[in-house]
């Protein structure tokens, strides 16, 4: 573990996010306030908070500290949400998003890195959330509906049922495109209707499942 972890996270939160021009302080604590290093292998730890992307195994990666910002101040979070992550992952993101929510949902396809994920989370302390293991590309409709679904795996189109999910007012974003190049799309349900956004270019891991991509 460095030693040195909170001045690193402090650096990296100044010169990777707040210069790009991030500005939710609530967002900016959250992330200076998640030790990264714990979230990826050992052998890449003295790289977790460099402006990267990072291999957890699997075939996985965690997401460049920007990325994690960026996606995360697009769900304009105020503290007492529910929400839904798709795509655990290391669970770096569901760290994250459980210093800003009320209650984190979260799905992982793979179960090694579910129950990673589950013991990083507890020992942090991180009590309000919960993750599952199943298809994400069929959100979590047992614990519908949510204030916000953040997707972190690209498909070529928002899942159908994930919009099903959402609170009147809630937010998605989901990368959308082939799987070497996406656009992120930000939902949003009004009035019973869905309002579409595309934003940033960007690049994922993708999601597989019955509403994502083929396994094979």
């Amino acid at each position: 573990m460095p030693p040195d972890w909170r001045t690193l996270a402090e650096q990296m939160v100044k010169e990777q996010i707040a210069a790009r021009g991030i500005g939710d302080p609530r967002v900016l604590t959250a992330m200076q306030s998640v030790p990264r290093h714990l979230f990826v292998p050992e052998a890449y730890r003295e790289a977790a908070y460099g402006d990267h992307p990072l291999p957890i195994g699997a075939g996985q990666t965690i997401s460049q500290p920007f990325i994690v910002a960026y996606m995360t101040a697009l769900l304009r979070l105020q503290g007492n949400e529910k929400v839904l992550e798709i795509g655990t992952g290391s669970g770096y993101q569901a760290a994250v998003l459980a210093h800003l929510a009320q209650e984190v949902h979260t799905v992982e396809r793979l179960p090694q890195l579910a129950a990673q994920a589950r013991e990083r989370l507890a020992a942090l302390g991180l009590n309000n959330v919960r993750v599952h293991v199943g298809d994400g590309s069929r959100g979590l409709p047992e614990h519908a509906p949510y204030d916000a679904i953040l997707v972190t795996a690209a498909a070529p189109e928002v899942p159908p049922p994930l919009p099903e999910q959402l609170n009147e007012g809630g937010r998605l974003i989901a990368p959308v495109g082939d799987r070497g190049y996406q656009h992120l799309e930000r939902w949003t349900h009004r009035r019973g209707h869905l309002q579409r956004e595309i934003l940033e270019a960007v690049a994922f891991v993708p999601l597989l499942g019955e509403h994502g991509w083929p396994a094979s």
